[in-house]
């Protein structure tokens, strides 16, 4: 029988726990951000990015204006930036590169060239669409910070969820998001040992809390609650760690998502190893995107983090016990029944022979074996399709 247990933390956190990465999924969406976010956009803990935002949100206002009642002006002090004054406003506005875009967007006038004109011939151009716009309505939010900028335009039933939200629904399971609570920002694998240690300094190089003028993004992990579901076949324990993300924009650049999943390690470029399990659920900024946030999104955040580990230990023990070939006609079959090209069956075998050193028998050897060719697609769907096959197959078997 598989042993599973959940190791106790204050076991040998301080040496960290050695991890087999050559299993389960790499993500690479933390590595992502991480590479793009500069300095000031990198936060060290949930307190800190939670009062930038926040300050934020109380400097701002949103509200819908007649499209039409829009004036745009060229600014006489600087001919090649225009302003706005927007009805009811004290003063003229300046749009930030992005709410120029979604300007030009919903009047139907091309941003990057309007960007290329002079200011007043730009202005021409963004006046008449305004008049002809047929919505007749638009979604202002306005941001004060030494000087009023318009930092969104959107449809009139644009649902906002604020960033200050998100942050805040993570506060309340995550606490400063610095090992206060057991959820903290990740620590970093050694690949020279193979070992992932959880106790490392958050620093502007190795945080995972991002948010700029556009959106907000966080990763966090209970790296030091480790959760052992079976063996290698070294007879060592395979550790898995959970983890999520989530990100936002209160502008309108992305939806707001969260995704949760366990893993084995964090590395240093923040790419995330030896994911298993993974969910992920998105809100679109409709009409009622607040309500769904509300009633979908927190409590599921809420809900992952206070769960047992005990049905995706389960469902990776059944996975491992479940035999399903034992030979190779076996092998084949099993994989093309399930939609694998004879190309693809024969690369999932090799993977499995490569990595463990013998032909899959189990539910969980082809999933391996799956996931080991999927890492190697250099397209991004046919990667997912593998991928979402290899987390039926996970399923079925739970």
């Amino acid at each position: 029988m598989t042993q599973v247990e959940v190791l106790d933390a204050r076991r040998d956190a301080s040496s960290g726990y050695k991890v087999d990465v050559s299993r389960g999924q790499r993500v690479g969406r933390v590595s992502s951000e991480w590479f793009s976010r500069p300095a000031d956009e990198r936060y060290l803990s949930l307190t800190e990015l939670a009062r930038a935002v926040g300050g934020r949100a109380e400097r701002s206002r949103s509200r819908v204006v007649e499209s039409a009642l829009i004036q745009v002006e060229a600014s006489r002090d600087n001919p090649e930036r225009l302003s706005l004054s927007l009805p009811g406003a004290k003063s003229p506005v300046a749009p930030t590169h992005w709410s120029f875009g979604q300007l030009a967007s919903l009047v139907g006038a091309p941003a990057a060239y309007l960007r290329q004109l002079p200011a007043a011939l730009a202005g021409i151009n963004l006046q008449y669409g305004l008049t002809q716009h047929r919505a007749e309505q638009v979604k202002t939010l306005e941001t004060e910070d030494g000087r009023v900028e318009l930092r969104a335009v959107t449809g009139p039933d644009y649902g906002r969820i604020f960033d200050h939200e998100l942050v805040e629904a993570v506060q309340r399971i995550a606490g400063d998001g610095t090992g206060d609570t057991r959820w903290k920002v990740p620590g970093v694998l050694d690949w020279s040992t193979g070992v992932y240690n959880p106790r490392v300094d958050i620093t502007k190089d190795t945080t995972t809390l991002y948010a700029s003028d556009r959106d907000v993004f966080l990763f966090l992990v209970d790296d030091l609650n480790p959760i052992e579901a079976g063996r290698l076949p070294d007879g060592s324990p395979d550790i898995f760690f959970r983890g999520f993300y989530c990100w936002n924009s209160e502008v309108g650049a992305k939806t707001l998502g969260i995704a949760s999943f366990y893993l084995r390690a964090v590395c240093q470029n923040r790419n995330l190893w030896g994911v298993e399990d993974f969910e992920e659920i998105t809100i679109r900024h409709s009409k009622y995107a607040a309500s769904r946030f509300a009633h979908e999104a927190a409590p599921a955040l809420l809900n992952f983090a206070n769960s047992s580990p005990m049905p995706f230990v389960n469902g990776v023990k059944a996975a491992r016990e479940k035999i399903v070939a034992r030979n190779d006609e076996d092998r084949s079959e099993f994989l093309r029944r399930r939609g694998f090209s004879k190309a693809e069956t024969g690369k999932i075998i090799d993977a499995m022979l490569s990595e463990e050193g013998r032909p899959p028998e189990s539910i969980f050897d082809f999933v391996q074996g799956i996931t080991a060719v999927a890492r190697d697609r250099p397209h991004q769907d046919a990667r997912l399709d593998m991928e979402a096959k290899a987390k039926k197959l996970l399923d079925r078997a739970a």
